[in-house]
């Protein structure tokens, strides 16, 4: 990875004005990109009077490439096998959850509650409430956060979060003329008032609208801004291929070692059992180096092979009060500690919520990037991921858009992203957060650290970040 550790000082044209100043200031892109953070002695987040909200367990379907073996299932049916495959795991008592909330980002009509349809279907009582929210790719964390806020405030003891997405099918409307055509026949008393609506009908009328993954303030594709992202803070293509094969190399190696612990299987209706995600494809730089731009053509640098892909899966986590957790027996698997919501211009910083949430949040928290073991990021591009760092790992950065005295630094690679990310495990949008924690509280246990960082952007230049903290066994 040579050459994601070095970068040169030119940057390619940009009529973003902040980015134009930034390059002018160009970060000192050397080695330290990547710096091993020197250890300090830790102390608890736990405050006096304040209730510890623990994560008991969390699992997830496996995430699958939308087209696939999901493809003639709802959300519903998705939730649904994530909350069956809690139930399983935690052997929790259905009664005793007292809440359930679920995050997703493109709607089923049917089921616009999810939350609850899920709920219902996969057996819990029906005086057991359920909502469903929506943040974009940050969907899922809002939906734990809500519920931390239920167990923080004593309203609830037990609730189950959780965040699914369907790509497969999603919903197509009708374009808007014949959407009201078509309403205007419904309340048409006679025939002839019937028929003078059916004769305005012209063919641009059938044209359908098709969902597209664009900011409505802006009518920017995500990917354009990645683009725009990776040249303003000079990633080349390479930096972003090995980024990505990294992402791909560690997923599957992680995958081969049965350290995704997380993912239950799930027996698709009238298929085959599916027991793992497969979305994770380790390449070559020659054969990722082959594709072509996906969105600034034929320039750009952002392209299929250093994206993330579009992913249909769902995931569920129990979260309780530690009084709680401990009464039932239960041994959690971690404390959710501090959180913080940020959002920034969606034109010229879409993605760049991780760098100011991990920002904001470690000086809330009263931390430093040393004192985290563990960091889950999310990985919508390999170049969004990058331009977060080189954010992190600048003073003029910090100075002009943060309101800091200086950079926060960069997470040491080697405690990044280690079992893979969104660019290989998959992103179904609504349910990427639940991943990144329980993630982080895994690999917490297994490489025996206190501190995980779990940070995510997401559309509308929105942004989360919050703090795991191991539980002691």
């Amino acid at each position: 990875m040579t050459s994601l550790l070095t970068c040169g000082m030119k940057i390619l044209p940009t009529i973003i004005p902040w980015t134009t100043r930034f390059s002018l200031r160009s970060l000192s892109c050397s080695s330290q990109l990547f710096a091993t953070a020197q250890p300090k002695s830790k102390k608890t987040l736990a405050k006096n009077g304040v209730k510890n909200i623990v994560l008991v367990d969390g699992v997830r379907i496996p995430f699958l490439q939308s087209g696939t073996s999901y493809t003639d299932l709802m959300s519903h049916d998705l939730a649904r096998a994530a909350l069956i495959g809690l139930l399983n795991r935690t052997d929790v008592p259905k009664e005793a959850v007292e809440y359930i909330v679920f995050g997703t980002v493109i709607q089923e009509v049917k089921t616009a509650n999810v939350a609850r349809e899920a709920a219902l279907g996969a057996g819990f009582s029906d005086r057991t409430p359920a909502h469903t929210v929506s943040m974009a790719c940050i969907s899922s964390n809002q939906a734990m956060t809500t519920g931390f806020g239920f167990l923080a405030s004593g309203q609830m003891d037990v609730v189950v979060a959780g965040g699914v997405e369907m790509m497969s099918d999603i919903p197509i409307r009708h374009s808007r003329k014949m959407r009201k055509t078509m309403l205007g026949l419904t309340r048409a008393k006679t025939l002839g008032q019937r028929l003078s609506l059916i004769s305005k009908i012209r063919p641009d009328y059938f044209a359908p609208e098709l969902p597209s993954v664009a900011e409505f303030s802006t009518n920017e594709i995500m990917g354009h801004s990645a683009d725009r992202l990776a040249a303003a803070f000079a990633i080349s293509r390479l930096e972003q291929d090995e980024y990505a094969l990294r992402s791909h190399s560690l997923a599957k190696k992680a995958q081969d070692e049965g350290l995704l612990t997380d993912v239950v299987a799930f027996k698709v209706p009238g298929k085959d059992t599916v027991v793992k995600d497969n979305g994770i494809r380790p390449s070559s730089l020659e054969e990722m180096g082959r594709l072509k731009a996906s969105f600034i053509k034929p320039y750009g640098t952002v392209t299929a092979a250093n994206s993330s892909f579009l992913t249909d899966g769902a995931s569920a986590v129990l979260m309780m009060s530690e009084e709680k957790a401990l009464a039932m027996g239960y041994k959690p698997k971690a404390y959710l500690r501090d959180f913080v919501y940020v959002s920034q211009d969606p034109r010229d910083q879409l993605l760049l919520g991780p760098a100011y949430a991990t920002a904001k949040l470690l000086e809330r928290a009263g931390l430093t990037l040393a004192d985290i073991d563990v960091f889950e990021f999310h990985e919508a591009f390999a170049g969004q991921i990058l331009a977060n760092l080189k954010a992190m790992d600048s003073d003029w950065f910090a100075q002009n858009y943060m309101g800091r005295k200086s950079k926060i630094g960069v997470p040491p690679i080697e405690k990044f992203n280690n079992w893979g990310g969104s660019l290989s495990l998959g992103h179904p949008f609504g349910a990427t957060g639940c991943r990144l924690v329980v993630t982080a509280a895994h690999r917490l246990k297994k490489e025996g650290g206190q501190y995980g960082l779990v940070a995510a952007c997401a559309a509308g230049g929105q942004g989360h970040a919050m703090i795991v903290e191991f539980y002691p066994q």
